[in-house]
Order: C-alpha cells, then sequence, then structure tokens
C-alpha cells in the first residue's frame, strides 16, 4: 500500500478515476432498461454497422489523392495501349441452307418420312474444316506473308499516325511510316525454309535487296520475278513504295499454320434459331483483307457442297464408263459370230415361226433383267414376305415357267435354226446391255451437270469502315476503373498494414494508464511548418469534446503530481504526427485558464512548432541560448496568448541539442521555474527518434506520452516504453489523442466526454 502511495502515476490514475465517478453522478442518472431502451440498443448495432461504412468511406476520402493518382496512371496506361494496339476491322456474310432434293423413286407416302432438312450444326463445323479452309487459303496465298518491320512499342502508331521521327535516328530508319506499302505477288521456297524469315531492303530506283535464311542475298527489281533454281527460291514483288532503307519480313508458312489463323478469325453462326442461315464473320487487320478472306471461304464452301451434291452420280458415271468398252467389244464379238457362222452355212433363212419364237425368248429375258433390277431395289426396303416383293416372285416365276415352255420348243428346231437362235439371242443381249449402258452414262452427265448444291449467298462479304477493336473508350474506361479499383485496395491495404491503437483498452493492456482520451478535431488546429500561425482550440471552441478530455487530462494532472520531485512534465510521442504539440499547447492554455501559473517550453530544438501556438518570431532567443549561457532567463521567458501561460521557444535550432539538454543548466532551469509556475510543460521530440525525450524525462517530474488513435501502431507505443525504461524513465501514463468515434473502441475517456457534452447540450 505504501508503494502505491509512493508512485505519482498510480496515484495520478487513482485521483483521475475518482473525479470522473464523481463527475458522472453530477449528470443525468441512466434510466433502467425498457422497450424504449432495448430499441435503443438494436438502434446502436445498426449504427455501429453505419460507422463501419462511414469509417471505410473516410479512408478512402482521405487517400483520394492516392486513388486519384492510381486512376490518371491507370488511364494513361489505357491510352497508350489503345494508340499502339492496331486496329481490327470485321466482315460478316450471309449463306442459305436449303433443303437436299431426293433422288430415290419413292412413293409420295414413304418420301415425306425421310428428312431432307440440312444439319446447321453439322454445316458450321464442314465451314470450319480443314478442306473448306485449306481450299480458301489456297486460293488467296494465305501462305505468303509480307509484314514491314515494325518499332519497338510505338511501330503500329508509326504506320497510322504522322509521328515526327528525327532523320538523325539512323536506328529508326528500317521502321515503317505512313503510307508506306509493299505487295507480294510470288513466293516460291524450297521446304527447309518453310516458316524462315527472309528480309527484303528497299532500295533506290525501285529495286531491293534480299537476305535469305542461309545467309546469301539477291538483287531483284520491283515487277520482274526473281528466281534462283538451284536454291529452289523464286519472288516476285508487285508494288513497293517505301524509301531506300526500310525493311519488310517475307515468310511463307505452313498450310496448317495457315488454316489455323484462317480458322482463329472466323465465326460462324446460325442467323436465329432454325433459320437455316448462317452468318460467318472474319477479322482482319484492314476491310480489304477480311473480306477477301470471307469471300474465299463462302466460294470454297460452296464448291464443295455443289462437289458433294453431284459426288454420287459422278462415282455412277465413272463406274458406267468404264464398263461401256466391254460391252461394247461383246456386242463386235456376238455380231462376229453370228456372221460367221451364217456364211459357214451359206446364210441359212429362218423360217416365220422360228422368228417368232426367237422374238419371244428375247422379250422374255428383257422382262426378267428388269425383275432382276427391281428386286435389288426392294431388297433394301422390304422383306420378301412384303406384298410387293411377292408380287415380284410370282411374276418371275410365270416369265420363268414360259421360258422354259419356249426353250422346250426351241429344242425341237433343227440344230442349224437352233444355233442361230442362241447367237441372235446373244447379239440381241448384247446390244441391250450396250444401249443400256449409254442411256445411263448420258443420265448421270446431266444430272452431274445439274447439281448446284443445297446453299445460296444471300449476302457477300462485306466489312465496315470502322474498326471493331480495340474499343478506345471502353479500354480507357476500364483502364480508369481498375485504377481506381487499384488506388482504394492500396489504401485499403497500406491502413490495415499501418493498423494503429483502436482505444484505450488497447494501452491499458500495455500496463499503461490512459490519463485522457482527446477526440478528433479539425486539421485547423493543427500547427505545421506552413503556418505562421496556428489556433488554439482551447480559445476558440471551450466548449469542444477535445477539450473537455484536456480538463480531464489536468486535473489529473494537478492530483498526480502532488508527491513529484518537481512541478514538469515532459510530453513525448513514438513518431512524429501524434500531437504532443497540440496537446502541449491546448493542455498549457486549459491550466492557465483555471489559474494555475503555466510555463510551456519547446524542447524540441530540431523541428519545434510550439511557437505557431503562441505568436512568437522564429528569431527570438530560447531554449538552446539559455542552455549554452548566451541568454537569461529573463531574456527568453515570454507571454502566451492568455495571463498565467508563459512560454520558452527552441530559439535557434542547434547543431548538437542533446549535449544541449545533458548539461546542468537544464535541472536548473527546471529548478528555477518550480519557484514561480504552478505546472511547467516540456514539449519533447520523438522518443524513437532522438534521445532527447530520455535526458528530458530523467528530469522532469514525471513523462506522459501521446498516442495518436488508428495512427500510432502498438509496436511503436511497445518500443517507446522499452526505449525510455532502458534510460532509466518510466512513462506515468498515456493519452489516446485524435479519437474518431466512427471508427474505433471507446475507452473510458472517451465515453465520460461523450456523456458530459450530451448532457450540456441538453441542459443548455
Amino acid at each position: 500500500m505504501q508503494d502505491d502511495q509512493d508512485n505519482p502515476s498510480v496515484h495520478s490514475l487513482e485521483q483521475h478515476r475518482r473525479e470522473r465517478e464523481d463527475m458522472s453522478y453530477q449528470t443525468k442518472p441512466v434510466p433502467p432498461m425498457t422497450s424504449a431502451t432495448s430499441r435503443s440498443s438494436y438502434q446502436d448495432v445498426a449504427d455501429d454497422d453505419e460507422i463501419d461504412l462511414l469509417a471505410l468511406a473516410g479512408q478512402l476520402w482521405r487517400g483520394k489523392w492516392w486513388i486519384a493518382a492510381f486512376a490518371v496512371l491507370a488511364g494513361a496506361i489505357g491510352v497508350f495501349y489503345a494508340v499502339i494496339t492496331p486496329p481490327t476491322y470485321r466482315a460478316n456474310a450471309l449463306l442459305q441452307l436449303e433443303e437436299r432434293s431426293g433422288q430415290l423413286a419413292l412413293p409420295d407416302a414413304m418420301s415425306s418420312l425421310l428428312d431432307n432438312s440440312p444439319t446447321t450444326n453439322a454445316e458450321i463445323e464442314i465451314v470450319k474444316s480443314r478442306m473448306v479452309l485449306s481450299r480458301a487459303a489456297a486460293e488467296i496465298n494465305l501462305d505468303w506473308q509480307i509484314a514491314p518491320q515494325l518499332a519497338p512499342v510505338i511501330g503500329d502508331a508509326l504506320t497510322r499516325y504522322d509521328l515526327p521521327v528525327p532523320s538523325t535516328l539512323e536506328f529508326m530508319t528500317p521502321f515503317a511510316r505512313k503510307g508506306e506499302a509493299a505487295r507480294l505477288d510470288l513466293l516460291e521456297v524450297r521446304p527447309d525454309w518453310v516458316g524462315e524469315e527472309i528480309i527484303l531492303t528497299a532500295e533506290t530506283f525501285g529495286t531491293y535487296r534480299l537476305d535469305l535464311p542461309d545467309g546469301s542475298s539477291l538483287q531483284g527489281r520491283v515487277g520482274e520475278t526473281l528466281r534462283d533454281a538451284e536454291k529452289g527460291f523464286a519472288l516476285r514483288i508487285g508494288e513497293l513504295n517505301a524509301p531506300a532503307g526500310r525493311q519488310y519480313l517475307l515468310t511463307q508458312v505452313s498450310q496448317r499454320k495457315a488454316v489455323d489463323r484462317l480458322r482463329d478469325n472466323l465465326s460462324v453462326s446460325e442467323l436465329g434459331r432454325g433459320s437455316n442461315i448462317l452468318n460467318l464473320g472474319m477479322t482482319a487487320a484492314s476491310p480489304a483483307a477480311a473480306e477477301r478472306r470471307l469471300n474465299a471461304i463462302a466460294q470454297a464452301y460452296l464448291a464443295q457442297n455443289i462437289s458433294r451434291s453431284s459426288a454420287e452420280a459422278e462415282s455412277s458415271l465413272a463406274f458406267v464408263e468404264a464398263q461401256l468398252p466391254e460391252a461394247e467389244r461383246a456386242v463386235t464379238a456376238a455380231e462376229e459370230a453370228l456372221n460367221a457362222f451364217r456364211t459357214e452355212q451359206e446364210s441359212v433363212d429362218l423360217a416365220l415361226e422360228t422368228e417368232s419364237l426367237l422374238t419371244q425368248i428375247a422379250s422374255l429375258e428383257t422382262e426378267l433383267r428388269t425383275l432382276d433390277v427391281e428386286e435389288e431395289r426392294l431388297k433394301e426396303l422390304y422383306t420378301p414376305n412384303h406384298p410387293s416383293y411377292r408380287q415380284l416372285l410370282n411374276n418371275r416365276a410365270r416369265l420363268e415357267e414360259r421360258m422354259a415352255e419356249l426353250r422346250s420348243e426351241s429344242s425341237d428346231l433343227p440344230q442349224t435354226q437352233r444355233e442361230i437362235i442362241n447367237l441372235t439371242q446373244e447379239l440381241e443381249l448384247a446390244r441391250s446391255v450396250y444401249v443400256e449402258l449409254l442411256s445411263r452414262a448420258q443420265e448421270l452427265r446431266v444430272l452431274k451437270a445439274s447439281s448446284i448444291g443445297n446453299v445460296r449467298i444471300l449476302d457477300t462479304a462485306e466489312a465496315g469502315p470502322v474498326p471493331v477493336a480495340p474499343g478506345r473508350s471502353r479500354i480507357v474506361a476500364l483502364a480508369v476503373i481498375l485504377g481506381l479499383m487499384a488506388g482504394a485496395g492500396v489504401v485499403l491495404l497500406r491502413n490495415m498494414l499501418r493498423k494503429g491503437i483502436e482505444g484505450s483498452d488497447d494501452i491499458e493492456k500495455l500496463g499503461l494508464a490512459v490519463f485522457a482520451t482527446v477526440n478528433l478535431v479539425d486539421d485547423r488546429f493543427r500547427a505545421t511548418r506552413h503556418t505562421d500561425k496556428a489556433r488554439l482550440l482551447a480559445l476558440e471552441d471551450p466548449n469542444s469534446v477535445a477539450v473537455e478530455g484536456l480538463r480531464s487530462l489536468r486535473t489529473g494532472l494537478h492530483y498526480g503530481m502532488l508527491d513529484a520531485s518537481t512541478k514538469s512534465i515532459a510530453i513525448t510521442s513514438a513518431a512524429p504526427g501524434a500531437g504532443k504539440s497540440f496537446i502541449s499547447a491546448n493542455l498549457a492554455t486549459v491550466a492557465a485558464l483555471a489559474d494555475q501559473k503555466v510555463c510551456l517550453i519547446d524542447a524540441d530544438m530540431r523541428r519545434g512548432s510550439l511557437r505557431h501556438y503562441m505568436g512568437t518570431k522564429r528569431n527570438k532567443p530560447g531554449l538552446a541560448e539559455l542552455l549554452a549561457e548566451d541568454a537569461t532567463l529573463e531574456d527568453v521567458l515570454g507571454k502566451g496568448p492568455v495571463p498565467d501561460l508563459s512560454f520558452i521557444g527552441t530559439g535557434r535550432f542547434p547543431p548538437n541539442p542533446s549535449e544541449l539538454l545533458m548539461r546542468d543548466q537544464f535541472r536548473k532551469l527546471l529548478a528555477e521555474l518550480d519557484k514561480s509556475f504552478d505546472l511547467t510543460i516540456i514539449d519533447c521530440p520523438p522518443a524513437l527518434a532522438v534521445t532527447d525525450p530520455v535526458i528530458v524525462g530523467r528530469a522532469a517530474g514525471s513523462t506522459i506520452a501521446i498516442i495518436r488513435h488508428t495512427i500510432t501502431p502498438l509496436a511503436e507505443v511497445e518500443a517507446l516504453t522499452k526505449t525510455l525504461q532502458t534510460g532509466g524513465v518510466s512513462l506515468a501514463g498515456a493519452v489516446l489523442n485524435g479519437f474518431d468515434p466512427r471508427k474505433g473502441k471507446a475507452g473510458y475517456g472517451y465515453s465520460y466526454g461523450y456523456r458530459y457534452a450530451y448532457d450540456t447540450q441538453h441542459n443548455s
């Protein structure tokens, strides 16, 4: 118990708590919990959520310049990207898929059961097939490529804009400019040069030089074919509109690569569900190239469709034409055999009965052959038990029975007549086969020539004058949005990584007493090196919550320093920006207004700013001159803005402030001031930056730390405590400064200050 009484910091904490409890009893008592208060509690929970959103918005607003900088930078990058990206044009064409007309001789009832409509998905895949695209690529020589040599990054922009390029930059000579062009009419390379680059360099008077992949060079002229049989190389440049020194890259790519490139830029879709109309799209670097490539694809697809439609007729025609010579030889052989037999038998004449018998046999054989063809067709459609199939079998049996009778009758004829009948029958059979083949061949030729396929080109390829990519406005807008998001993310990440003390509870967990919580105030009450005179909050807004916190601090210090060896208090912080000068100046003013004689000393002889609050000049002698014995106390002691407040400034910033503070004159100064003043407040520099606060703290009666709400990290407070303890100085307590109720946990200091201000407003 005796130890607690001897410790001024503990004593001041107890006195401060008793005073807080006494003053809280003077305010309105808290009413018992009712339904109204219950609703109020729920409202508080809702307000907490709103406060979180406001706190987040506040963080973003404080980092608005970071966010704006990221947005501007991202927008500039977007504009640059849109400028250097080459334009892409799109051409479109329309194809109609019609129903196929059936070639089968089927009854109408059966034909209606067959689906002759085209399959759209299958046709789309056919358009994209290598069979169609390779034909299109070969038609427009897509495997030949000639491209200008482009400058790094801005190469495409140079070909589209009149950008000034100094002629002294010789390394820019090979790169293309706006208005230059070259056309390739012929390119043949040997197989091992496929995919290799050939460099063409323009020269004067329509000539050019080629650097081949094998390291050799050739000279050529525009419009003339350059051929090297030994190298298996041929080239013809149709146009070369470029000054001497410009370079172009010639390449013959493989067919597979040309087809893949064509497929990558091709899109095929059905225009409306079930419409059987295909919409073909092609993208390219120019409208002419897009139209040329898409028209080539459409024509290649149309040609293959026609070929597919006439493929059956072409195959049958080839078979029939292959059989015609054999049938013709059979007719010739039969005629020769019949003529030879008649000559041998000295022109045997057939009787009328024999000729009639021969005619009947030939007719029956023709009918039987017709039934054979019909049977082959019916086998594919019906089973032998089908009525149509059974009728055909019955007809065949009747004809075969009649044929057997005729053959029996012919067996009764003389041998000579029977032989003539057989030879004549073979000749007629050979002739009928030959005539039928000729007739079928003619029909197939007509069918092949009349095949037009089931595809019709509705609209040929046409490209718009406006490029479809890049969308410059969309790119810039997206870049700005991404910049805003990136900037907001950086601001929130910085705040998260620099997360500071959120409430007095965090400070008390470190074993430090919290004398007061001072609420956040406007920046106009803070002194900076760029302001000549700062405004004192204690004078301009004495009823603010922040000033009430300072009064609470004044009261705690008054009782806490009763047993101190000296009436001086050192105020420091871990790092700059905590607001120690603001606290020192306003605390001194509040104490002076309470009829205490106060002396305020600016001991930050490196960057002191208290003179802005006190309204003194920088060249006025101060603490530095006093400790250096270049001035007396009367010379440096000045009047403050209120009675009972005196001020000693830093004076001229010395090169050795720590050495000056270590002199015995500083202790003598504090002892001298104790005789004339009730309280001496010493504003010290940050403790983690210099050793001055340790020196001052050893001479002062007590030391308190200023901690900035949400700014000062917990690790800095711990480092501050250890630094002072290492120098033999114990912190008496801390002040939580700049407390923002919207983004922090309320400690007891804030709770008291808020209730006091609330009751004051309602009682006034």
